[in-house]
């Protein structure tokens, strides 16, 4: 399945915002989602992590269990912060993204989705990056 903005993957998100994929996978969010060639899709990605949930800076904003169905959408495990100012544009493969554990969409990337009641909270970190 082609990924949709919105979608919480398991990305090797480049460390230092270089090319190169990380060796840790973990959450990201699409923000967008384009086409770099007719058979080649590119993503937007946030960078996130469940480090110091609780300090949030401009340009990011979590997600955590007192969410309630929100958090269940997501796929997430822990309580998880987005950072929207630390984002970059990735091809939609295998180097970068990886089938996360116990594969709760088959064998895709995807670990759920932003919840609607979670968008305002997005964008308004998304404004302030």
């Amino acid at each position: 399945m082609e990924p949709l903005a919105g979608d919480i993957v398991w990305c090797r998100f480049p460390e230092n915002l270089t090319r190169s994929p990380a060796q840790k996978p973990r959450p990201a969010l699409i923000l967008s989602v384009f086409r770099e060639l007719p058979e080649k899709i590119g993503v937007l990605v946030a960078y996130g992590t469940s480090q110091k949930v609780t300090q949030l800076y401009a340009g990011e904003f979590a997600i955590t269990r007192a969410d309630g169905e929100a958090f269940r959408a997501t796929g997430l495990s822990y309580d998880t912060k987005f950072n929207l100012a630390r984002r970059v544009k990735l091809p939609f493969s295998s180097e970068y993204f990886d089938v996360p554990p116990g594969a709760p969409h088959g064998q895709q990337p995807k670990l759920g989705v932003l919840h609607p009641s979670l968008v305002r909270r997005a964008t308004a970190a998304y404004h302030a990056s």
